[in-house]
């Protein structure tokens, strides 16, 4: 990400003050875009004083969403609608996606009440990821979530070809959920990929399917992921090990730890 260094002119003669200005220009207007590119994703909301987060693990669970009917027809995360919105407006993150989180927290509570999963460690997981849908891995094509919560565009990771530090995974879905018939690619707003969604995908959306690029079924899937083999979140080993199920790295760890945190206490993860 670098600007070819302008050449001299030996030809030219004087002070240069027009090519000075030119140039000062460029990386004025360099500075600015890359602050608004950066301000595609989740950033502290201005001016407010942001509390400092304990290195706890596991981080506090935030607030619990609102009892709902989560074996109800169609979108069932719509019914938190109303708590979620605060919570977006204070955090920076799509409202559908804390629906999302708040949701699947609710079904892991009614399938798994041993558990003890809080919705913003799925949004720390969710953050981590893609910030909530939005992050593919292209400076000028970031994705958004549709009002169906599907990330637009579908956000598909790297190929897993075993080079620049990834796994080497051998395709195991015929390309059906990536596109690549030669590797797998981490899929969707909570990146799984394909061998790990044909375990553990739901529908949580009610539409009958479970699309990895959704955000209600992603976030569910998530849920199951971390709740399965009875861990128990609330305890400091069953939280780390759950997440380092997702991703076995400690680094991983933190960051989702930090994030959660800060969700915990209404306000935005940083970078």
């Amino acid at each position: 990400m670098t600007s070819p260094r302008p050449g001299r002119n030996p030809i030219a003669a004087g002070c240069g003050c027009a090519g000075v200005v030119g140039v000062v220009t460029a990386i004025v207007l360099i500075i600015a875009i890359t602050g608004w590119l950066f301000s595609l994703f989740e950033n502290p909301v201005p001016g407010a004083n942001r509390q400092p987060i304990p290195s706890d693990i596991p981080p506090a669970a935030a607030e619990a969403p609102p009892l709902i009917d989560v074996h109800g027809p169609g979108r069932t995360s719509d019914q938190l609608a109303q708590w979620a919105a605060p919570i977006a407006e204070a955090t920076g993150v799509d409202p559908q996606a804390i629906r999302a989180y708040g949701n699947a927290s609710l079904i892991a509570a009614d399938s798994w009440p041993a558990c003890h999963l809080s919705w913003n460690t799925l949004a720390g997981i969710g953050w981590v990821e893609t910030r909530h849908g939005t992050y593919t891995g292209r400076t000028f094509d970031s994705a958004r979530l549709d009002e169906g919560g599907f990330a637009n565009p579908p956000i598909v990771g790297p190929a897993l070809d075993g080079t620049s530090g990834f796994a080497h995974i051998p395709d195991s879905d015929g390309g059906t959920l990536d596109g690549d018939t030669e590797f797998d690619r981490a899929v969707g707003p909570m990146q799984f990929i394909p061998g790990s969604w044909r375990i553990h995908g739901r529908d949580a959306d009610g539409d009958g399917a479970a699309n990895p690029q959704q955000i209600d079924d992603a976030a569910l899937g998530a849920a199951t992921l971390l709740c399965e083999d009875g861990r128990d979140l609330a305890t400091p080993e069953g939280w780390r090990e759950a997440v380092l199920a997702y991703n076995n790295s400690n680094d991983y760890v933190v960051k989702v730890r930090n994030a959660a945190a800060n969700y915990a206490l209404n306000q935005s993860a940083q970078r």
